[in-house]
């Protein structure tokens, strides 16, 4: 059986990049379009990883680790927003199918039960 060596970890990531790459470049959606961001960031996080493992060095998994944590705050920032612009387009839409409130002007006479003087 042959060893996993850095090039396997190299091989791996960068298929995951440009997997992500591809959903940026071509999905219209805001959640493939994060989906794939964390994608690029997850292969990003492998080649640390691998090049650590590879000199003996626990600098490149600290950094990871930090990186890790950046995007899963993007993730959660990201996915309030989209709830935000959610709520307004639905709440844009109700305020456009309600029915408008009478108010005074709309009223013969601009008195507000509509009596004459």
């Amino acid at each position: 059986m042959l060893p996993i060596t850095t090039v396997h970890y190299l091989v791996v990531a960068a298929a995951l990049f440009g997997i992500g790459v591809s959903g940026v470049l071509t999905r219209r959606s805001p959640v493939i379009v994060l989906m794939s961001i964390e994608l690029i960031l997850n292969a990003v996080n492998l080649n640390l990883v691998a090049f650590s493992r590879m000199w003996g060095n626990p600098q490149g998994q600290v950094f990871a680790i930090f990186v890790t944590v950046a995007a899963a705050s993007q993730a959660v920032v990201a996915v309030g927003v989209l709830i935000v612009l959610a709520c307004g387009v639905v709440a844009r839409g109700a305020a456009r199918n309600r029915e408008p409130s009478p108010n005074h002007a709309s009223l013969p006479n601009g008195l507000p039960n509509g009596d004459a003087e």
